[in-house]
């Protein structure tokens, strides 16, 4: 089913409030959760808000922490964001960076003591809306095996890359296992086998069974070996700048995933007197590639695709968790 989004924003919004969340930082909290769905990504946007509710309840967000900041130097800063909602924490440590690079041509935020950030993309869109170059990611509890092991000891540490461009902007989301958490779990709630082999199954055999996998527990990372190193020195990096949590130091409980660790990069190239050239430069690219035979998007063009007819039809939602959340906000 379908509902307008702004139906979908202040249903979120009342049950935030109910959960405590004042009025102000509801509406914001709930906007990135509705925008999530708006563009398609329900697996961190309304799919997961039950869950962050009881992550309120539980204690292990607090909605009325801010991040704070508790070192700098230059154009680099280290926060704590002291458990607060991980998307408003994540929203306001890119802002952040953001004002960095405003005055030095690029800034850094290292966040630590955060929660889940929901749908990462929604900060890559954040620094492209403001003009500039994104670069962001985390740590999450141990979900992919290392390469060459059978058991969980890396995260599928999101990572996400953002350019700005006025006919478009270019923003790449995603997560260092072939499928994310989310992803698999919406395909299998659906039924449906994922488009390429996912991971393995308890036998130790690749598949496209998205519920085999989950059971498993044994998540394949993108590009196998490289995947599963590049997720590890992620973790290192934001470990050590945040002076946070790395992996193998968080709950392997979902619902009791927090003090995560977070990096947030803003680049301004229009420090560099580049104003107008980063969009011939990516239009140009993204001319070239998709030009020529077979359907080839740049990233973000499908997001963009999306998010329009959400806008013109309604955001898509599960029927069954649209009830639960509306019974949340009327209780």
């Amino acid at each position: 089913m379908r509902v307008p989004f702004e139906t979908l924003h202040d249903v979120l919004t009342a049950s935030l409030i109910k959960a405590g969340m004042a009025g102000d930082r509801a509406r914001a909290c709930a906007r990135l959760f509705a925008e999530a769905s708006r563009d398609g990504v329900a697996s961190h946007g309304l799919n997961r808000f039950p869950r962050f509710l009881r992550m309120i309840a539980n204690g292990v967000v607090d909605v009325a922490a801010s991040p704070v900041r508790v070192a700098g130097a230059g154009a680099l800063e280290r926060w704590d964001g002291r458990q607060g909602p991980g998307n408003l924490n994540a929203r306001d440590a890119m802002d952040g960076a953001i004002g960095l690079a405003r005055r030095h041509g690029i800034g850094g935020v290292a966040l630590a003591n955060t929660n889940h950030w929901m749908r990462g993309g929604s900060y890559g869109w954040q620094a492209a809306d403001a003009g500039v170059i994104g670069v962001c990611w985390t740590n999450t509890l141990a979900n992919v095996p290392p390469w060459g092991a059978a058991d969980p000891r890396v995260g599928n540490n999101p990572l996400v890359v953002a350019i700005p461009r006025r006919r478009g902007h270019v923003v790449l989301d995603m997560a260092l296992s072939q499928f994310s958490v989310g992803a698999l779990t919406a395909y299998a709630a659906r039924g449906e086998a994922l488009p390429v082999a996912g991971g393995y199954d308890a036998a130790g055999t690749l598949t496209d069974d998205a519920e085999a996998i989950l059971a498993s527990k044994r998540l394949l990372p993108v590009g196998f070996w490289k995947g599963s190193g590049l997720a590890f020195a992620l973790d290192m990096i934001a470990a050590s700048l945040s002076a946070g949590q790395a992996t193998h130091e968080i709950a392997l409980d979902p619902e009791l995933e927090t003090r995560l660790s977070q990096v947030f990069i803003a680049i301004d190239p229009r420090t560099l007197g580049a104003d107008g050239d980063t969009d011939r430069i990516v239009d140009a690219a993204i001319a070239h590639l998709t030009a020529g035979e077979g359907a080839v998007r740049y990233p973000g063009a499908r997001t963009l695709e999306i998010r329009a007819r959400s806008l013109r039809e309604g955001v898509e939602v599960d029927a069954a968790i649209w009830s639960e959340v509306q019974a949340s906000a009327a209780g």
